[in-house]
C-alpha cells in the first residue's frame, strides 16, 4: 500500500470537507440573515446579536492580547471596517433585498472588487486571466439589475437593499486587501475583529440605535445570535483556513464560488423568494466568473 498516496488522499478529502463546510455556512448566512430581516429585527439588531455572542465566545481567547495590539490603529481600522460597518450594511441590505441578490453582490462581487482595490492599493496589476473572469461577473450583476433598468420591477426598496449590499461588499473587499497588505495573523484578526467591534458598537446600539428586538420570538433571537455568532464568525474562518492549508487558495476559492448559486437556490423553498430568468442567469454568470478568478494563474 502506498502510504504517501493514502495520506495525500486523506488530506484532500479533509480539505474538500472543510471547503464545503465553509460554503454551507456562508450560503446559510445569507439565507438566515434574510430570514431575520423579514421579521421586525433591524440590521442594527442582528449586528448586535452577532457581535454580542461572537465576542463573548472569543473573549477568553483574547484576554492575553498585549497592549501593543489594542493601540494598533491598523487593527482598529480592520476591526471596524470588516466588523461593525460591514455587518450593519449587509444585514440592512438583506432586510430589503432577496438573499439571491446578496449572494451575487457580496461573495459574487468579491473577485471584481478585490482586483480593483488590489490594483489601486497594493499596486498589483491583475493578470489577463483575472480580467477575463470579471466579464461574466459584470454581466451577472447586470442581469440582476435588468428588471429595474427595464422597468419590469421598479422596486425602490429592493434597489436600496442592493445598494447597501454592494456597499457592504466594497467594505469587505477593502478589509480583505488591507488585511493582506498589513499581513496580520488570521486568528488574531478573528478575535480582535469580534471583540473590538463589540466594544465600540454595542454601547452605541444600546443607547442610541432603533431596535425591534422586543418584537420577535425568543427562538428567532436564539437562531440569529447563535448562528451569526458561531457560524460565520468562528467556524467558517476555521474551516476556510484549513481548506486553504490542505487544498491551496485557488481550489478553495473555486469552491467558494458556489456560495451565490447555493444561497439563491436555497432561498426559493426556504424563504419563498421568486427566481426569475434574469436572476438565474445572474447567479450562473457570477458563479462562473468567481470560479474562473479562483483558478491557478497559468505562466
Amino acid at each position: 500500500m502506498d502510504l504517501s498516496l493514502e495520506s495525500t488522499t486523506g488530506k484532500s478529502t479533509s480539505g474538500y470537507l472543510a471547503a464545503l463546510g465553509t460554503v454551507a455556512i456562508w450560503a446559510a448566512f445569507l439565507v438566515i440573515s434574510r430570514l431575520g430581516g423579514k421579521t421586525a429585527l433591524t440590521g442594527w439588531d442582528i449586528a448586535a446579536l452577532r457581535l454580542g455572542v461572537g465576542s463573548a465566545l472569543l473573549l477568553p481567547f483574547s484576554l492575553r492580547l498585549g497592549w501593543n495590539f489594542w493601540r494598533d490603529l491598523k487593527l482598529w481600522v480592520l476591526a471596524l471596517s470588516g466588523g461593525a460597518i460591514f455587518l450593519v450594511l449587509i444585514y440592512s441590505g438583506l432586510k430589503l433585498a432577496p438573499a439571491a441578490h446578496g449572494g451575487i453582490l457580496v461573495p459574487g462581487m468579491q473577485p471584481f472588487l478585490v482586483t480593483i482595490l488590489a490594483w489601486g492599493i497594493l499596486k498589483t496589476p491583475p493578470p489577463r486571466q483575472r480580467l477575463i473572469a470579471l466579464i461574466p461577473i459584470a454581466l451577472g450583476v447586470t442581469c440582476v439589475a435588468m428588471p429595474t433598468i427595464t422597468g419590469l420591477q421598479p422596486d425602490l426598496s429592493t434597489l436600496m437593499g442592493d445598494a447597501l449590499l454592494l456597499a457592504s461588499s466594497s467594505i469587505w473587499a477593502l478589509y480583505s486587501v488591507l488585511a493582506k497588505k498589513w499581513s496580520y495573523d488570521a486568528w488574531l484578526l478573528t478575535r480582535f475583529l469580534a471583540v473590538a467591534s463589540a466594544l465600540v458598537y454595542l454601547p452605541v446600539y444600546l443607547l442610541f440605535l432603533p431596535k425591534g428586538i422586543d418584537q420577535v420570538s425568543y427562538g428567532m433571537l436564539a437562531l440569529q445570535g447563535l448562528y451569526q455568532g458561531i457560524g460565520p464568525t468562528i467556524l467558517a474562518m476555521l474551516f476556510f483556513l484549513r481548506a486553504v492549508r490542505l487544498l491551496g487558495a485557488e481550489r478553495t476559492g473555486a469552491l467558494i464560488s458556489l456560495v451565490p448559486i447555493i444561497a439563491g437556490l436555497a432561498a426559493v423553498p426556504l424563504l419563498d423568494e421568486p427566481l426569475s430568468g434574469w436572476l438565474v442567469a445572474g447567479l450562473a454568470l457570477v458563479s462562473i466568473g468567481a470560479f474562473m478568478a479562483a483558478r491557478p494563474i497559468r505562466a
